[in-house]
């Protein structure tokens, strides 16, 4: 009873003012709230449920994602999902120091799957086929979206054990041999399974497809089985792109994801784009939405110009607003009907939040 009211709670969706709206009051009711953002709510000079109005005011919330670093997890369930919720557990990367803590409702989860596995057709993705995923799992998000997507599209999932912290540590402390060693364990691993399994859909990340691209014989294995190579959880350049996309394996499709666990989920490369175009990402909006600002004013810079990532997150499960990305990209106006922007050519600035920015693996 209680999952089906949240399903249709969830389409209400009208224009994206009064999504907003239906979210502050979710999330800043009494009855239905967090503990995390009730209490919040009493140290703002603003009251979210008369001041913000529409995703322009979202801007009013400070951005509190460092917080999710030592909060108890129990605390960001809001009240209204009762114990329904069936909600895990997922950390971030631990790239600019402790990992910070989200919970995904069960309900989120298969929600952001099922947008997940809606672009994969669009691109023309095969069903019925079986996946390889070498990225992160145990507290990553990324692995378990990799598992249900699969298995939603009537497909196995097969994956390795992937350690992005490991690696990135290694790097920070000038271990490159190291590291180096270590992608090289996770090429083998990968490569088993690509030898003996009938996998159709690569999910990987950048670095591992230009490691796998000096192997010759997993070269061949791609070209023999796999129809689409999904690529994610590190910055691809354009160039790199054409390359492995033209000459490493140009017999896979290869189609762009753009996540993270502060988002919620991922967004995924515009279908119908031309070779010469750049990567563009649109979001699930209006639950996961984007704005590239100029850092200094925090203003949206004009469309085809440079600027910081900044997410919001709106769902019944979760909210996260004016989250201030480590990436910068080129502010790229929205599909037809859609909020916020959209951004293209993302990458990593050198330091954020005090600390370098390192992307390792993943």
């Amino acid at each position: 009873m209680a999952g089906h009211f949240m399903t249709e709670q969830f389409e209400i969706e009208r224009d994206g003012a009064e999504f907003v709206r239906e979210m502050m009051r979710w999330h800043f009711g009494r009855e239905t709230g967090s503990p995390f953002w009730l209490r919040r709510a009493e140290t703002f000079d603003f009251d979210p449920l008369t001041d913000v109005r529409d995703f322009d005011d979202l801007r009013l919330f400070p951005n509190l994602v460092d917080e999710l670093r030592d909060v108890p997890v129990r605390d960001l369930i809001p009240r209204g999902l009762g114990d329904a919720h069936e909600a895990s557990v997922y950390e971030s990367g631990g790239t600019t120091g402790q990992p910070k803590r989200v919970m995904f409702t069960a309900e989120w989860q298969h929600r952001s799957v099922a947008w997940f596995s809606e672009r994969l057709d669009a691109h023309g993705v095969a069903r019925n086929v079986d996946w390889l995923s070498v990225v992160p799992n145990g507290p990553h998000n990324v692995g378990a979206m990799a598992v249900d997507t699969a298995a939603a599209r009537g497909g196995l999932n097969f994956g390795i054990d992937l350690d992005p912290r490991w690696v990135k540590k290694l790097i920070a402390e000038g271990r490159t041999e190291m590291a180096s060693a270590y992608t090289d364990h996770l090429v083998e691993q990968l490569g088993y399974i690509l030898a003996s399994q009938d996998v159709g859909v690569l999910f990987a990340t950048p670095p591992l497809l230009e490691r796998l691209a000096r192997h010759d014989d997993l070269v061949e294995l791609i070209h023999r089985k796999i129809r689409t190579i999904i690529w994610g959880g590190t910055h691809l350049d354009a160039d790199t792109r054409d390359l492995l996309r033209d000459e490493v394996f140009p017999n896979a499709k290869l189609v762009g994801g753009y996540g993270s666990t502060m988002m919620l989920g991922t967004s995924v490369e515009r279908p119908g784009l031309g070779d010469d175009e750049p990567c563009v990402f649109d979001s699930f909006a209006p639950y996961t939405t984007f704005r590239v600002i100029d850092p200094d004013s925090g203003h949206a810079v004009p469309y085809g110009e440079r600027g910081q990532i900044v997410v919001h997150h709106l769902s019944r499960g979760a909210l996260l607003v004016n989250n201030i990305e480590r990436d910068y990209a080129t502010r790229i106006a929205p599909p037809p009907g859609g909020l916020g922007d959209s951004v293209a050519d993302v990458a990593p600035v050198a330091s954020f939040s005090g600390a370098t920015v390192i992307e390792g693996v993943y």
